[in-house]
């Protein structure tokens, strides 16, 4: 009998962790994520596995978000020394990820460790380091979409496109116990079927369990159309105002369709004069890498960008300016109106975007627009449940700027989608609800069997099931 224990991404949206555990295969990890809130509360403890790494005996990764992918130095650090099997695009993607999430860690330390030395008290030590980073690039194992590939006796994974980000993947994992086969599917995370930028996620028809995220299991999202109209009125009223957009983005998958739709609202005249600033270092690495995938991808998005003649940086959007130092993103403050800059994090839990907030954030003339998920516990939540008043860099900051939400840029399925896509396995498989807040779970699960009879489960923190 095989199990799986449910560690993170449970009844929440962050920290996607779950361990398979079966006689032939051993114990597998499908992800291994970080915990994306507040940073600096996480730095105080030790932050130790509820399990040991060293019995791990191979991860499978859905995708590069450090949500479910972050904790992975870690991991090598506490003595994990497997193969860690994921798609292609994710193993270029994860250098950029991971060593980025390294700088940011290590500066948050060494500011928690000066506080501490002020007080007296000892520092807190390296949960990793440089060398973890490395270790865990050099145990990575890229597969190629719809390849199925042996990982154990009678085990195979085979990974199938999520449609979330590039290189998002639907984990297909087989195995065989006692004479008999047993597959399990790991949605990942499932992409949104309105977009211009990624391909649709694959539907599957055979498992005998399935996990499947619900991010968001309780609501629909507005039409393509509807938010890219949403968009340019937004943009239009803003620089009608005299003053600034400030676009808090995820450097994986959001920022490059953000650059897709100002390209298109561009050559259609519908984009005012605004100034374009991509101020982020990561996510200029990673629109590169993007750029090289675009031919592979059936998108109609994207078909006048596979010719090489444009891409999302080269000749596509004329006034995108690309801020790599931090010189050259303090300049961004100078700039009294105009200016639209797309910056990280995309929840507001660090990096340059709270700088540009310090600056602007108390100026009415100024707007923030929210194109992705908000987690509990973050500055973005906060803002979109419309605080007053933020913390910043030790100084209270009045929030006047507008705050708005396009949620129909979601990089994720919403309900209708999540549920067409659980429904076409012909199997009646066991069906698991992970990654989702506790109310989305709840009206995920109260759809699927009133309206198509498929009981759904809904683990807490720690549970394990047999399959």
């Amino acid at each position: 009998m095989a199990t799986i224990t449910f560690y993170g991404a449970v009844q929440e949206v962050t920290g996607s962790c779950h361990v398979v555990r079966s006689a032939t295969l051993g114990e597998v990890m499908l992800d291994c994520g970080m915990h994306q809130g507040m940073r600096a509360k996480h730095l105080i403890s030790r932050a130790q596995f509820a399990f040991n790494p060293r019995s791990i005996d191979m991860v499978i990764l859905s995708h590069a978000h450090l949500d479910h992918s972050g904790r992975l130095p870690s991991l090598l650090h506490d003595g994990f020394d497997g193969p860690i099997y994921c798609t292609e695009a994710t193993a270029q993607l994860l250098p950029v990820m991971l060593f980025d999430s390294l700088s940011l860690y290590e500066n948050d330390l060494r500011r928690e460790n000066r506080k501490r030395a002020r007080k007296g008290l000892s520092d807190i030590e390296a949960q990793y380091s440089k060398e973890d980073v490395l270790n865990v690039l050099d145990c990575l194992k890229p597969i190629a979409y719809k390849q199925r590939v042996p990982i154990g006796e009678g085990a195979f994974v085979c990974f199938h496109d999520a449609g979330h980000i590039l290189g998002s993947a639907i984990v297909e994992l087989t195995m065989t116990e006692n004479g008999e086969q047993k597959k399990l599917v790991f949605s990942g995370d499932l992409g949104n079927t309105d977009t211009l930028l990624m391909n649709d996620p694959v539907y599957l028809e055979e498992a005998d369990i399935v996990l499947m995220e619900g991010t968001y299991g309780d609501r629909e999202h507005k039409s393509l159309g509807d938010t890219q109209a949403q968009l340019k009125d937004i943009l239009h009223t803003a620089f009608a105002r005299g003053g600034n957009v400030m676009i808090p983005a995820f450097a994986v998958g959001r920022t490059q369709e953000l650059l897709l739709y100002l390209g298109k609202l561009q050559q259609a005249k519908e984009l005012d004069n605004w100034q374009i600033f991509l101020d982020s270092p990561m996510a200029i690495e990673v629109t590169a890498i993007y750029d090289l995938w675009l031919p592979t991808l059936d998108c109609e998005g994207v078909k006048k960008l596979c010719t090489g003649e444009q891409t999302l940086l080269k000749n596509f959007l004329s006034t995108l300016h690309l801020m790599v130092d931090a010189e050259e993103s303090m300049a961004i403050n100078k700039i009294s109106n105009g200016a639209l800059i797309i910056a990280g994090s995309g929840m507001c839990t660090g990096g340059r975007i709270t700088h540009h907030f310090k600056h602007r954030i108390w100026d009415s003339r100024n707007t923030i627009i929210f194109v992705g998920y908000q987690a509990n516990g973050t500055l973005g939540r906060a803002l979109v449940d419309g605080a007053q008043h933020i913390k910043l860099f030790g100084e209270d900051i009045i929030v006047k700027a507008n705050i708005e939400t396009l949620n129909g840029f979601s990089a994720h399925a919403g309900q209708a989608a999540l549920i067409e896509w659980v429904c076409h396995f012909k199997t009646a498989p066991k069906v698991v609800l992970v990654h989702g807040e506790p109310d989305a779970l709840a009206a995920l699960a109260d759809k699927l069997e009133q309206q198509h009879d498929i009981k759904a489960d809904i683990p807490i923190l720690g549970d394990t099931i047999e399959f």
